[in-house]
């Protein structure tokens, strides 16, 4: 298994160990763009066009709430792919 499949393994499953990064890595493949926090907010924004703007705060780690956008992002994805 690809490390690629282990970490959308690790967000499908709710994991609570995951990094900003990770997610990040994954909102990206998908087309966001992460947005850096300004006057010393330590929220991540990430948009894309089209679809609700996802807000993370980088405090590891993550919790589930964060992890379950993210998994719905994903899962969303996906259900366009197989619909195409």
């Amino acid at each position: 298994m690809s490390k690629w499949d282990k970490l959308l393994d690790r967000i499908s499953s709710l994991s609570n160990d995951l990094r900003l990064e990770e997610l990040r890595k994954v909102l990206e493949s998908y087309g966001y763009v992460m947005h850096q926090p300004g006057g010393g907010s330590s929220h991540y924004t990430f948009r894309k066009d089209g679809c609700n703007p996802i807000t993370i705060p980088k405090h590891e780690p993550i919790k589930k709430v964060y992890v379950r956008m993210v998994k719905e992002v994903v899962e969303s994805e996906v259900d366009s792919d197989d619909s195409e």
